[in-house]
This record gives structure tokens, sequence and C-alpha cells, in this order.
């Protein structure tokens, strides 16, 4: 872990480019230096039907949540979530421009006892790199 899932208002699409934002979040997250690259998972996911706030069709949102693994210090999670956020906030600028949008972000630890996992992906990136 960790898995990085975005909700976001179908009217953002048109407005922002949501794979470059994926590909700028999983950079942050490997640049903490917190996690293993085999480990990172960054996705968006549209939301056709939402309300939000008084209702104008021009509201929009993204709703981030972090999952990691337990074992990290408040401190390592505080800086990682700041680092997240930045990011966001950068991408995300123009978005900020109108009174239209709402932006968060929480991080969350999952207990290992309630946690399964099966990557055939960690082996091949563990191996050493030949020439």
């Amino acid at each position: 872990m960790p898995h990085l899932t975005l909700e976001y208002s179908a009217n953002l699409d048109d407005r922002i480019d949501m794979h470059r934002l994926c590909d700028s979040l999983h950079a942050t997250l490997l640049d903490t230096g917190h996690f293993e690259i085999g480990a990172v998972r960054v996705r968006a996911l549209r939301c056709a039907s939402y309300s939000v706030a008084d209702l104008l069709p021009e509201n929009a949102f993204i709703d981030a949540v972090l999952r990691i693994g337990m074992g990290r210090s408040e401190a390592i999670r505080q800086q990682i979530g700041d680092a997240l956020f930045e990011c966001l906030q950068q991408e995300l600028t123009a978005l900020f421009d109108t009174p239209h949008f709402a932006l968060s972000l929480e991080v969350r630890e999952i207990a290992r006892d309630f946690s399964w996992k099966r990557n055939a992906i960690h082996p091949r990136l563990r191996q050493p790199k030949t020439e």
C-alpha cells in the first residue's frame, strides 16, 4: 500500500487532465520515500450523480482518500498528507479561481489483520536489473 482513490464530479471531465493528475500524485507518493514502487496505486473514479452544497450545476469536487498500512508515525502520515495536498492544490489551481470547487483529502490506516493482498508485481520490480 498506498492506495489513493480520487472520487470526482463528472463536470470536471473537460476542466482537468485526470490521467496527468494521477501521474503527479503517483510521483508525489514515491517522492515521500515511504513507499515501494510496486505498492503504489492511484485511481480516479468519476461520479456521474452527485449533489453538492447549494446544488448549482457548476459545483464540483474531488475527494481523495489515501489508504496505507499501519505502522507509520503520526509525523510521517502528516508529511505524506501534506505532500499530497500540496500536489493537489498545485495541479488544481485554476479550479480555485471559481467559487464552485471543493477539495478534500483523508489518510486512513488499514489494520494488517483485516487486509489481504497478493501482488505479482513486487517480485518483478524487486529483481536486480540486468543489462
